[in-house]
């Protein structure tokens, strides 16, 4: 059974950093996409980041380009979203994704989901 699970969301003030992790077991996933979502209250869910390790290729959605950095070990199946300079427009429940491929991520075709990670950032 795949078990997805984010860790360290929390309270910050605007300027400030968090660093998101992300464990996913159950199976290999070296060959997968892993990535990141967020959803701000009365808003559609909207793709962050995402790493696709069998090419290198790392992708941003343009809101964070610059801010936020993903980065994984996939030794370990984690995945890890570094925010800085953060905004209180960040505000949002971030989700762990898991899918085939960036493009597919960015399609919202994902195979995997977190349960979510709350961040609140205060003006």
């Amino acid at each position: 059974q795949v078990h997805v699970v984010e860790s360290g969301g929390g309270l910050v003030e605007a300027g400030g950093s968090l660093r998101l992790s992300c464990a996913a077991s159950g199976r290999t996933f070296s060959s997968y996409a892993m990535g990141w979502f967020r959803q701000a209250p009365g808003k559609e869910r909207e793709f962050v980041a995402a790493s696709e390790w069998s090419t290198g290729t790392i992708y941003y959605a343009d809101s964070v380009k610059g801010r936020f950095t993903i980065s994984r070990d996939n030794a370990k199946n984690t995945v890890y979203l570094q925010m800085n300079s953060l905004k209180p427009e960040d505000t949002a429940v971030y989700y762990c994704a898991v899918g085939l491929t960036i493009a597919t991520m960015y399609d919202s075709r994902i195979d995997y989901w977190g349960q979510g990670t709350q961040v609140t950032v205060s003006s």
